[in-house]
């Protein structure tokens, strides 16, 4: 987590392009204890969806292993002609070398993502994404109430569902699978109950513990990537 930051740094070199081609990562141990080789950074942005902070790429906080990033931009690129009409948002992954990543309790092999909730702005019905920024601690600090709203936005659940179904069949492609998705459980029976509610639930698991935060504000996908042990 990112505390008491007020503003955005714009990377100096933004825009340019490279060349060179990264080896793939190497992930060691476990989400809990674990670390990263060739970790890879996620783009600050796409045609639908964007970074939950230019500081958090600045300061090396979005890091994932090489096919997680493959995996996610794939997502995204299916749900441009799925859900053009849905736009999204990451948050937290991990360090480049992986390891202790403080406040999180996982995100240490380069193959947990958190996801920030998509939103709709009840005035406008259109799918907006929910506010980060220093003050909410980049979003993490947002509450919604039991209608699943915060201040003027709405839970998408349609859209949730179609980004954990775009998740789950981009990973069968890399012939890798989610391990699970941590989303409030007092959550879950509105996201059930979506049009992609059938495919989740015969697909993807979703935790029924509560976690030692709440998760309504994100959600956190773990990845089932063969990792080496941890030496």
């Amino acid at each position: 987590m990112i505390r008491k930051l007020g503003f955005y740094i714009v990377p100096l070199f933004m825009g340019l392009v490279t060349t060179s081609v990264a080896a793939d990562s190497q992930c060691y141990g476990t989400t809990a204890k674990g670390k990263l080789k060739n970790g890879v950074e996620l783009p600050m942005l796409g045609k639908n969806f964007v970074s939950y902070g230019q500081l958090a790429g600045a300061l090396g906080r979005t890091y994932v292993h090489s096919t997680v990033r493959d995996i996610v931009l794939g997502a995204y690129h299916s749900l441009q002609s799925s859900h053009p009409d849905k736009v999204f948002k990451y948050a937290e992954t991990g360090f480049k070398e992986g390891g202790r990543f403080k406040p999180h309790k996982t995100h240490q092999n380069g193959l947990s993502v958190d996801f920030m909730t998509p939103v709709i702005d009840i005035n406008t019905k259109n799918s907006v994404h929910l506010p980060t920024h220093a003050l909410n601690r980049f979003g993490y600090d947002i509450e919604f109430n039991n209608n699943s709203r915060y201040e003027n936005y709405q839970i998408d659940y349609e859209a949730i569902a179609a980004h954990l179904i775009a998740l789950h069949k981009e990973s069968i492609k890399y012939g890798v699978e989610i391990w699970r998705v941590i989303f409030d459980p007092k959550l879950q029976p509105m996201l059930l109950s979506t049009s992609g509610g059938e495919y989740i639930k015969a697909n993807i698991e979703l935790s029924k513990r509560r976690s030692w935060v709440r998760h309504d504000e994100h959600y956190h996908v773990d990845f089932n990537i063969p990792c080496l042990p941890l030496k």
